[in-house]
């Protein structure tokens, strides 16, 4: 209300000091600058991180999805079933050099519209004789917590103040593989890999790997996912604050 009260007073000094005075170009200039940054402060306020809404239990996710369907979890599986896995997580091979997520791990999960994209992807790339190789999606809450004591950079980690595109069920970590021989195609870095060459802009590359990393970019944003700009094995969906954040056990969503 104090945001309020005092665009509209700000507003109101413009005009009458502007009838009264005629400002000249210089002064409406920096008059109209000011008023920006006060508007522009008024909303930041209503991005506080104590607003952010975190559903922990399997009730309360529930009674989230029931008025509209499209807010639901599914495996991946259930509508892609040639996907293949990795969940890097589940082991030590990745760049905490712990295992976050149960070594026998064996579903992940996406939102129902990211899902429906995303199995049309499958659907044309399977025409190509090219597969989806997932290495993680779905990421409870509480693991991002863990990720952001080791690496304060929002860059490569999520601020969990915001949460993340895992934490909502929007975002993949993937990389695509030959259907026939399972073999990842040539990409410009392993999974996690938090140096320049991950950013989709960085061009020290090989030709087949930049090649591969533009056909994943140009067939993910055809149907709607949005690239991550340092990370070229990370997609999200659209609307991320029209979901919620969930810190919800795997066995619990399946």
């Amino acid at each position: 209300m104090k945001c309020i009260l005092e665009f509209e007073k700000h507003s109101l000094n413009l005009v009458h000091i502007d009838l009264k005075h005629k400002f000249t170009g210089l002064k409406y200039f920096f008059s109209c600058f000011t008023f920006i940054l006060l508007f522009s402060d008024c909303l930041g306020q209503n991005t506080d991180a104590s607003t952010l809404n975190i559903i922990s239990s399997n009730l309360k996710y529930k009674k989230s999805i029931a008025s509209d369907s499209n807010l639901k979890m599914v495996e991946l599986k259930k509508y892609i079933p040639n996907i293949t896995y990795d969940f890097r997580y589940s082991k030590e091979n990745n760049f905490t050099k712990k295992r976050l997520y149960s070594r026998k791990l064996k579903s992940t999960f996406l939102r129902v519209e990211p899902l429906m994209a995303l199995a049309k992807i499958a659907k044309e790339l399977q025409q190509m004789g090219i597969g989806i190789l997932v290495w993680d999606a779905y990421r409870p809450y509480s693991v991002t917590k863990k990720f952001w004591k080791l690496i304060h950079d929002e860059r490569y980690v999520a601020n969990p103040k915001k949460g993340s595109g895992h934490n909502r069920g929007i975002a993949i970590d993937m990389s695509l593989i030959d259907l026939k021989s399972g073999k990842e195609l040539d990409m410009p870095t392993d999974f996690d890999d938090f140096s320049e060459k991950a950013h989709h802009g960085f061009s020290n590359l090989s030709t087949e790997k930049i090649k591969n990393r533009e056909f994943m970019k140009n067939i993910m944003e055809k149907y709607g996912f949005i690239k991550f700009e340092t990370e070229w094995w990370h997609y999200y969906w659209p609307g991320g604050n029209s979901y919620d954040v969930l810190d919800i056990p795997f066995p619990k969503l399946k």
